[in-house]
């Protein structure tokens, strides 16, 4: 978006049900979702899926709840819940974070996939939801995912939804009695473009075999559309 001499502050994502073909995202209700969440991301267990998180560990579904609960509360996370396709099980989680609806800037964060949806089209779709949603729906023009640089897998996972290294400011914040660097990666609306259309193709019944193994990876198939523009 170049031309920003009619911009005006966008809406706060979050407040709507997400729908995909596998998947569904709605917005986090600790009475719905406090013990729900917490067995999804496995009891005990979904600390170690937070251990780069600055907060935690938890000892019960309940002090994880307060912690979301306060998030949301004051306005820091709208976190969305993700559920399968039919809305009957809850199988993980992110928020959107530090939302500038003035300039049209949200971050992607707090983000734990349960064993069930891992490695899973849902993971991918989910993803794809939350950011058509501030990008086609509510027309931001910036999607941030920062995370401890010490966190191999989520650099993995913001390079392969296709979102773009920018860089890491040192020793940003204490976390757990440590230095935490953190690393910015980020995807505009410019971007949005390539990405999305990456996505749709993945998540098609024509990419995966009868096995539903995927035939092309994302990273590829996103590489292959921006290479015939």
């Amino acid at each position: 978006m170049s031309d920003l001499s009619n911009w005006t502050p966008r809406k706060r994502p979050g407040v709507s049900v997400l729908e995909g073909q596998f998947s569904k995202v709605v917005p986090f209700s600790r009475q719905h979702h406090q013990h729900l969440l917490w067995e999804a991301l496995g009891g005990l267990a979904a600390n170690e899926l937070m251990t780069y998180f600055p907060n935690g560990p938890y000892d019960r579904a309940e002090e994880f709840g307060a912690w979301l609960d306060e998030m949301n509360e004051n306005g820091s996370f709208q976190t969305m819940v993700f559920y399968d396709a039919e809305g009957q099980e809850v199988l993980g989680m992110a928020s959107y974070m530090r939302i500038d609806q003035k300039n049209g800037v949200v971050e992607v964060g707090a983000v734990a996939h349960g064993p069930k949806m891992a490695r899973s089209k849902i993971a991918t779709e989910v993803h794809y939801l939350m950011a058509s949603h501030v990008f086609d729906e509510l027309g931001y023009r910036r999607y941030e995912w920062k995370l401890n640089n010490e966190n191999k897998p989520s650099h993995l996972a913001a390079k392969r939804l296709g979102f773009i290294f920018e860089g890491v400011f040192r020793q940003h914040i204490v976390a757990k009695g440590k230095n935490r660097d953190t690393a910015w990666y980020a995807m505009i609306d410019q971007d949005w473009a390539i990405v999305s259309t990456a996505m749709r193709a993945w998540l098609s019944d024509e990419n995966f075999d009868r096995n539903d193994l995927q035939i092309e990876r994302l990273e590829d198939m996103r590489e292959r559309i921006q290479s015939a523009k």
